[in-house]
C-alpha cells in the first residue's frame, strides 16, 4: 500500500492513508469535485500499474451521513454481519422485489439513497441477495462490513 500512498501524493492529494490491504484510502484534497478526482486516480492508477479501477470517493460527510442511517443499529454489536453497499449514484429504478425474493432466513435489507444496507447474520458469504445487488440496483457498488466502515471514518476524523 506504500506505493499507492505515494502515487496519490504524487497527484497531489494529502494525508494519505491506506485502511489494510482492501483499497480504501483516506486523504484530504483541495479538489471539491469528487468525480474528477475520481476520474484522476484512476487515470494514474491506469498508468502506473496498467489496470482502471472504478474509484468510489466518499467525503467525510457522506460516511458520517451512511454511519448515522444505519437502520439496524441493533446489528452494530456483531459488525461481521453489517454490510454497507456504496452506490455510485441514486438507484433510478432499483429491483427491490427481486432483493426480497432472495432474502434468506434473518437477512434485512435498506436502501437509503446511494447505500445499501444489509443484515446478513448468517454471513455474507452464503447470501445470495447480496450476490446479486448490483445487478438489482443497476448502479456499480463497493461493500464494506460495519467494521471496516467505523475503522475508515475513525481514520478520517484523526
Amino acid at each position: 500500500m506504500k506505493e499507492i500512498r505515494e502515487l496519490l501524493e504524487n497527484e497531489g492529494l494529502q494525508n494519505v492513508r491506506t485502511y489494510i490491504q482492501s483499497g480504501n484510502v483516506v486523504f484530504q484534497s483541495e479538489e471539491n469535485d469528487t468525480l474528477r478526482l475520481a476520474v484522476n486516480i484512476s487515470g494514474a492508477i491506469l498508468e502506473a500499474y496498467g489496470f482502471e479501477p472504478a474509484v468510489l470517493i466518499l467525503t467525510s460527510e457522506e460516511m458520517e451521513e451512511a454511519i448515522a442511517a444505519n437502520p439496524f443499529p441493533e446489528a452494530e454489536s456483531e459488525p461481521k454481519f453489517l454490510h454497507l453497499f456504496f452506490l455510485a449514484s441514486v438507484p433510478r429504478s432499483p429491483d427491490l422485489q427481486a432483493l426480497g425474493d432472495l432474502k434468506k432466513g434473518e437477512e434485512r435489507f435498506a436502501l437509503r439513497g446511494a447505500v445499501f444496507y444489509l443484515h446478513a447474520p448468517e454471513g455474507i458469504g452464503r447470501s445470495k441477495l447480496a450476490a446479486k445487488v448490483e445487478k438489482a440496483l443497476g448502479v456499480p457498488v463497493t461493500a464494506r462490513n460495519w467494521r471496516s466502515v467505523s475503522k475508515i471514518m475513525a481514520m478520517a476524523l484523526e
